[in-house]
């Protein structure tokens, strides 16, 4: 019996003496195992700044909307428009460029980004039919038809630029006798395309 409380003791006498070696030594003894878990291996929805010189020589520089998280954000691309284009020919050709742009797979970066787009390839602009505004575009695919998070990366590309008339709106309609719908580009659907649509309206009497 006094074998047995004779290690007890000691054992007991051990614990803060091992605690005082610890901090001896510049450790600080803990009973909570910590997990900083693993250090973060890239910075999300942030890019290096384009060569806008670069970008100017391919073409005209635009801007397109993809996603990154659960929000819409802006990517530098260019497009070609030939010189000498009709105003109403250039707008159909920078909307079906801008259309290109956001179909066209994300770039390496842009993936270790965490970017990516919803906007599938093969849709293209039409001209507007009589009837409807001068500054509609008719695309091959209904706007209804759209995901909610295309419709948004359209809708808000078109909206800020030379597609559009710039006043954060534009006309859209599809490829069948619907008339054509006025949709804008808020900051609520900027904030989350996929459960904000872009509000519209009908623009019959504009």
């Amino acid at each position: 019996m006094r074998t047995a409380r004779r290690a007890a003791v000691a054992r007991l006498l051990a614990v803060p003496a091992l605690a005082v070696l610890l901090a001896g030594c510049g450790i600080r003894a803990t009973e909570v195992p910590t997990n900083f878990g693993p250090a973060p291996s890239r910075v999300q929805c942030s890019l290096a700044e384009p060569d806008v010189s670069t970008q100017a020589a391919r073409g005209l520089p635009v801007q397109v909307f993809l996603l990154c998280g659960s929000s819409l954000v802006t990517v530098d691309r260019t497009v070609r428009v030939p010189d000498g284009a009709a105003d109403s020919e250039r707008r159909i050709l920078v909307a079906q460029g801008l259309l290109d742009q956001l179909a066209a797979p994300t770039s390496a970066a842009e993936k270790e980004a965490g970017y990516s787009t919803d906007v599938r390839g093969g849709i293209t602009v039409g001209r507007p039919r009589p009837g409807d505004p001068d500054d509609t575009l008719r695309l091959s695919t209904a706007p209804a038809g759209l995901t909610s998070y295309a419709l948004a990366q359209v809708v808000c590309t078109f909206s800020d630029s030379a597609a559009a008339e710039g006043d954060g709106s534009v006309v859209l309609g599809g490829p069948g006798a619907e008339p054509p719908r006025r949709y804008e580009c808020t900051d609520e659907v900027r904030a989350r395309p996929g459960s904000t649509e872009p509000p519209s309206k009908d623009v019959a009497g504009e």
